[in-house]
């Protein structure tokens, strides 16, 4: 189980992708657990698959949700992330023991569907403004011009979108020049004017303007912001003040600000004109349902064999509660109806202390695919180390290079490590591949501290004798191992 690191196959390009090409991407950063890859991989396939499907056999064919089992630390929540990355999917990861049932006070059911609208929605949106943004950059670069040498009264100003007459632009070494029909004698005012723009542009472009302050309109709120968030208001689904305030008219103020500071409120402002807010939403909402992956954490903890009063009955009536999401409802939010018969839930829960056939029946039979996820030992430990794209030893090794030092582990000192993290995980509790952060960071404490004014310029040499040496003492009191490692 590794980190967060962010690349390989676009996600427009997960159409394309095979089962095996799938579970190659995730082996990237995931070691071991090829049952669960395969098992996410045919999910992710078969989502492509249905939407490929003609006539109306296409809306019968239902996602195989999945139930991942298996301790901490073994990549569960890591496997469910990054394929919903690779799948660019809408995403959202929720704790089941934090919702309560319908009458309690707390988060239900419903709220994870709105979530995941609301993450579908800022999905579609940063894509679409991303689309936009060199457009709206030139457009900003123009206001910022019009900011900086304001046009004289009676002048339009030459970022206006629809000028009047056509333009020519010759390009040549020394920047663009604008040539027109009725061009300017050069010593007439508007041909300085045009040449002091120019030269501007060129200032601008280099980021030499940065710190020159300018005057904007800044749009403010009308009613003073109020925290709607109280006890029992949690599954409140929009936003009474956002309400009021779309009532009321908009006001603005004009503030002194940098440059720096007025480009990007211009490029907001100018990306909210261009994207069609109305166009997001809707594909948000196919998106949602389409394609939208939910996965359920702590499944076990609302798992019971029978509710026999206390927090019990609260747990059985979560799962009731879960039961018609799953199978498939519509669930109201803000943005419209959300049809949840095709979102793909995959749950996940240690199941110590309760096991899968604990749920009531009807929600078993809605996880038909059960995965179980092996513990990890000291070669897991040693390959996790190395061999992902983003590994934890990579990590630590880029953080020391920001100070001009350079980390080197050796074979033997990976090895160690790995052998006390899978001893610790043993003896005292285990934590899966978590347990290698504490172990590292214990071990490159003096490093870490010591760093710039000891080590900056120099390559700090680790070796099987030195993690010995610094973790002996730690590895061999078991009180102490408790509380550091």
């Amino acid at each position: 189980m590794t980190g967060t690191a962010d690349t390989g196959p676009k996600a427009t390009d997960f159409a394309e992708l095979t089962p095996r090409q799938v579970v190659a991407e995730l082996d990237r950063y995931i070691i071991g657990q090829d049952k669960a890859k395969r098992a996410v991989a045919i999910a992710l396939r078969n989502r492509w698959r249905r939407r490929n499907v003609s006539g109306e056999l296409r809306d019968e064919i239902l996602p195989n949700n999945i139930i991942m089992i298996g301790p901490t630390g073994v990549g569960k929540t890591e496997i469910a992330r990054r394929l919903a990355r690779l799948a660019g999917a809408p995403f959202v990861k929720v704790e089941a023991s934090k919702f309560t049932e319908v009458g309690y006070v707390g988060r239900d059911v419903e709220s994870m569907i709105r979530d995941l609208v609301e993450f579908a929605v800022n999905l579609v949106r940063t894509e679409r403004e991303d689309e936009c943004r060199e457009i709206a950059a030139g457009r900003v670069e123009e206001r910022l011009l019009d900011l900086l040498l304001p046009p004289v009264a009676g002048e339009s100003s030459p970022g206006d979108a629809d000028a009047d007459g056509p333009r020519t632009f010759v390009v040549g070494t020394g920047g663009a020049k604008v040539i027109e029909d009725d061009q300017p004698p050069d010593d007439s005012p508007e041909a300085r004017r045009r040449r002091t723009r120019e030269k501007l542009r060129g200032l601008l472009r280099a980021e030499r303007l940065e710190d020159r302050e300018v005057e904007i309109d800044v749009a403010e709120s009308s009613m003073p912001v109020m925290d709607m968030s109280a006890s029992g208001m949690e599954g409140l689904d929009w936003n009474f003040m956002e309400v009021l305030q779309d009532m009321l008219p908009k006001r603005s103020r004009r503030r002194t600000v940098t440059v720096a500071e007025a480009r990007k409120y211009l490029l907001s402002e100018e990306l909210d004109r261009l994207v069609d807010i109305d166009e997001v939403v809707d594909d948000a909402l196919d998106r949602a349902e389409t394609m939208g992956i939910i996965f359920l954490d702590e499944l076990d903890k609302v798992a019971t064999k029978s509710a026999t009063g206390g927090p019990d009955v609260s747990r059985e009536g979560v799962q009731r509660d879960l039961l018609p999401i799953v199978e498939g409802s519509t669930v109201q939010t803000k943005y419209g109806f959300v049809n949840t018969d095709h979102m793909l839930f995959i749950a996940a829960g240690a199941f110590h202390l309760s096991r899968p056939s604990d749920l009531i029946p009807e929600l078993q039979g809605r996880f038909p695919i059960r995965v179980e996820l092996t513990s990890l030992d000291e070669n897991d430990f040693v390959r996790i180390l190395l061999e992902p794209k983003n590994a934890l030893l990579t990590q630590y090794q880029a953080l020391v290079a920001t100070e001009g030092a350079t980390l080197e582990l050796t074979r033997d000192a990976i090895e160690e490590v790995a052998k006390i993290a899978a001893d610790v995980n043993s003896r005292v509790e285990n934590i899966g591949a978590r347990r290698l952060h504490t172990v590292l960071t214990t071990l490159l404490d003096d490093v870490l501290f010591g760093l710039p004014e000891e080590g900056a310029g120099e390559t700090i040499h680790i070796d099987g004798n030195a993690v010995r040496e610094r973790l002996a003492h730690i590895v061999e009191d078991d009180d102490l191992r408790r509380y550091i490692l």
